[in-house]
This record gives structure tokens, C-alpha cells and sequence, in this order.
């Protein structure tokens, strides 16, 4: 077993358990960063490492953007933290009121979560509720689309077609859940400028699945229109 070294600063690497990341391989190798500005991270090495995916996509504006920090200074002055559970503060409200003015007309409620994984169970977990509340109990049938990611819930790995993160759950997963293929052609969009021209013909499998498994039956269809994490996939042009 690799004996893990301190870094110059003097933090040991063995007590924090990496996800998505050989542990082993890379507490004997690590490579830590110690600050960030802009575009670029800087490791413990005085090294500038550009962050070609914005922390993964959390840090979209840019790190150590002096009017982000400031802000949040201030909120955290102001007010840190206050339940949203029978009661509540005006910001998200504000928040909300904003995001209902940019979604289309019929989006207009919001219900935050604090991550992908969880904003995908929240979504899965309404979709089902809705379709209860409407009288509709049989409507129980999920389904998501190949090379999806949806997070690292139970409900996220079972809608989400990535193989690594299923084959460790196979017989836990969640029932009465079907697949789409993903748009993704590589042979014929390997070097395409732009959206890629072929794929989203793949998406009429849909209308298959449902004249499969009966209309009647489904409760909703997940699909990411940009897949990230199983390899920044494009969509393909609209037809």
C-alpha cells in the first residue's frame, strides 16, 4: 500500500475518501491546488493550471470574482443561514421570482436543491407524486437515456445510462425503468464543427418505448440536452 506524504503545507491525505478518483493511485501522486483567480488554478508548486471546466461547472463566472465575494460577505453578515421549513427569509423568494421570469410561461415554480444527484431524485420523486395526485397511480414507469449521468442517488444511477456507475447496484436499482440511446454518433459526427449534424433521429426510439410499455404507464422521461459528465456530448441540430 502507498504511504501517503504531507504536502508542503502539512495536511496527510488518508483520512478524506475522493470521489470519482483511484485513491490510492493518487494520494501517492497527488496533485493539490492552493488558490484560484479567474480562469486559472494555482497548485501547490506556484504552477498556473487553467480550469478548462470552471471547477465542474460551479464556478462558471470565473474564481475569486471580487463581486461575488463581496456579496456573499455581506449575505453572510446579514444573514448566514435561515430553514425554509414553516418559514422563511425574502431571498429565495426574490430568487425564484427571477428564475419564473426567464423559464417559459408554464415553468414557473421552483423548488431548490444544493446538488445535480439530488435536484434529479427531487425530480424523479415529483414527477411520481404528481402522477398519484392526479389519480394516475399506475404511471410509475421511468425513462432515461444511455451515457446519462443524473448524479450518484439511487434514482439518478437508475434513470442515468453511465455503466460504471450502475454495475456495483445492478439488483438495487429502481424498478420499471427503460432506456433511450443517446444521439451520440460518433462515426459519422467524430469531426463536426458545431452542433452535430446526425443523432437526433435516435430520438424517435421514444415513441418505440412508449407504444412498448403503454403510455398509461409512464410517469416521466429524463434526458440531459448536454451530457457532461459521460464526455461533454453536444445535441445533435434540431431537425
Amino acid at each position: 500500500m502507498a504511504v501517503n506524504k504531507p504536502h508542503s503545507e502539512g495536511a496527510r491525505l488518508d483520512n478524506f475518501w475522493m470521489p470519482f478518483t483511484a485513491n490510492r493511485q493518487y494520494k501517492s501522486t497527488p496533485r493539490l491546488l492552493t488558490k484560484a483567480e479567474g480562469m486559472y488554478y494555482t497548485d501547490v508548486e506556484g504552477n498556473a493550471v487553467l480550469d478548462a471546466t470552471a471547477g465542474l461547472w460551479c464556478c462558471n463566472a470565473g474564481h475569486s470574482r471580487t463581486q461575488i465575494s463581496e456579496a456573499v460577505s455581506r449575505q453572510i453578515k446579514e444573514l448566514d443561514y435561515a430553514p425554509t421549513f414553516q418559514m422563511g427569509h425574502p431571498l429565495p423568494f426574490e430568487l425564484a421570482e427571477r428564475l419564473a421570469e426567464l423559464t417559459p410561461a408554464d415553468l414557473n415554480h421552483v423548488f431548490f436543491t444544493n446538488s445535480g444527484s439530488e435536484s434529479a431524485d427531487t425530480a424523479l420523486k415529483i414527477a411520481l407524486a404528481y402522477q398519484r395526485a392526479r389519480g394516475h397511480a399506475n404511471r410509475t414507469m421511468l425513462i432515461g437515456r444511455e451515457q446519462g449521468y443524473h448524479g450518484t442517488g439511487f434514482g439518478g444511477i437508475s434513470v442515468g445510462g453511465m455503466v460504471n456507475n450502475r454495475k456495483a447496484y445492478s439488483s438495487q436499482l429502481l424498478p420499471g425503468v427503460d432506456h433511450l440511446p443517446h444521439t451520440l454518433d460518433i462515426e459519422r459526427n467524430a469531426f463536426s464543427r458545431g452542433l452535430p449534424e446526425y443523432g437526433i433521429e435516435r430520438a424517435e426510439v421514444l415513441e418505440q418505448l412508449i407504444a412498448l410499455h403503454g403510455a398509461e404507464n409512464i410517469a416521466a422521461v429524463i434526458v440531459e440536452p448536454m451530457s457532461g459528465s459521460g464526455g461533454v456530448i453536444l445535441p445533435p441540430v434540431a431537425i
